[in-house]
This record gives structure tokens, C-alpha cells and sequence, in this order.
């Protein structure tokens, strides 16, 4: 079989994965807590699956904004993300260089505070491995806030988000899997967190932006 012919069975059973993921109503027809727990608005999964992106960002879920547009972290925690890579809007949106697959593919809607609700918790377990799978030629995983971090590093996870970030070092140079790199949500409610954590725009984010260039550049 040539590389072109397997290029484009590979194309053909993403675009499919994308439909099926475009369709899906879990949380409002089969919600995982009963009846009592639908999602309260219609479903609008957001995703970037790619058959070319060698880097994976693995988000939390849409807010409003993304779930009105339809355009993942198509809001100020897309710029602050953006900015931490070092990429434009046309270099991110690009599904040759970015995958952008959050844990959960719907807006979930809001707490009595007002933040965003957690990823649904049908979710993932439905669609995580076989969008995994679909993706084998990913080298790095951005797993941003707590539900990434969760799911692609399992029980090497830390018990607090600042020490998983803070061990983003073993991470990277793992053997085990593909590489992660945990990081915090990019949110304006995490402005508080990044000036008493100096070490990230330190350290975390030229290594970020190196491996940005080279894998996506």
C-alpha cells in the first residue's frame, strides 16, 4: 500500500470519527446521572481531530463564547494561549500543526457562581481512546487544567494542579506513552495563579515555544 493510499484511508476514518462526534447527543438523550442531569441547551461538540498535528492540545471544555462560534478557544483564554505559544491565529487554526480536542466537546453550562461547569462526565469515556487512537502520529500532548491531566497522565498525576505543572519535567521526557506537557488553564481567573508562579513563564514556557517551532512551526 503506498503512503498516499494509506494517507487517505486515514482522512477518510477521521472525517467519519469527526461526523459521528458532530452528531453525538449523549449528554442530552442518555445523561450519565439520569434524566435530571440533561444537558440544558442543545449539544454543539467543538473539535479539531487531525490526521496530520503532531501536537494535541487536550483542553477542559467550550465556554459560551467557543460554544456560540463553534471555534475552540475562540476567546481570551485562546489569546493568553496563543501567546504562551508563540503562534497567531492562522498557525493555531491550522489542523496540520494543532489538533484541539478538550475532554469534554460540549459547553456544559454554568454553576450558581457562575463558572463554567466540569467536562460532562459522558463525554470522555465515550470518545477519548478512539479519537486517541484515530491520532498515532501525535508527539506531544498539552494536557491544560486538572481533566486533561487527569485523563493522560493517570496516576502519575500530582495532587494538587501546581505540582503536576511543576513536574512537567519528568513528564516530557517520559518513556512511557507520548510526551505531556501539563499546563494551567489559560482563564482570567488564573491571572492570580501565574504572578505567584513566576517559574512558569520562566521555565515552562520557552520549552512550550521550543517545542511548538519544531513540531508545528
Amino acid at each position: 500500500m503506498t503512503v498516499q493510499k494509506q494517507d487517505d484511508i486515514r482522512k477518510a476514518l477521521i472525517d467519519r470519527l469527526r461526523d459521528s462526534i458532530v452528531r453525538c447527543r449523549i449528554c442530552r438523550d442518555a445523561p450519565l446521572k439520569g434524566e435530571g442531569d440533561r444537558l440544558p441547551h442543545e449539544p454543539r461538540p467543538v473539535a479539531i481531530i487531525s490526521a496530520k498535528a503532531k501536537i494535541l492540545i487536550a483542553g477542559q471544555a467550550p465556554g459560551l463564547r467557543v460554544h456560540e462560534s463553534g471555534l475552540p478557544f475562540n476567546d481570551a483564554s485562546g489569546d493568553r494561549l496563543r501567546t504562551w505559544l508563540n503562534v497567531d491565529r492562522d498557525r493555531f487554526y491550522d489542523p496540520d500543526r494543532f489538533a484541539i480536542v478538550p475532554m469534554g466537546f460540549c459547553f456544559p453550562g454554568y454553576d450558581e457562581r457562575g463558572s463554567d461547569l466540569p467536562p460532562r462526565q459522558e463525554c470522555a469515556p465515550r470518545w477519548r481512546d478512539e479519537v486517541m487512537s484515530a491520532m498515532p502520529q501525535i508527539e506531544l500532548v498539552l494536557a491544560i487544567g486538572q481533566y486533561a491531566q487527569a485523563y493522560h497522565l493517570g496516576d502519575r498525576r500530582k495532587k494538587s494542579m501546581t505540582e503536576t505543572v511543576q513536574n512537567w519535567r519528568n513528564y516530557l521526557q517520559s518513556n512511557i506513552g507520548v510526551p505531556v506537557l501539563p499546563l494551567p488553564h489559560p482563564s482570567w481567573r488564573n491571572t492570580s495563579w501565574l504572578r505567584k508562579n513566576p517559574w512558569f513563564d520562566q521555565d515552562v514556557l520557552p520549552i512550550l515555544r521550543q517545542h511548538v517551532e519544531i513540531l508545528a512551526g
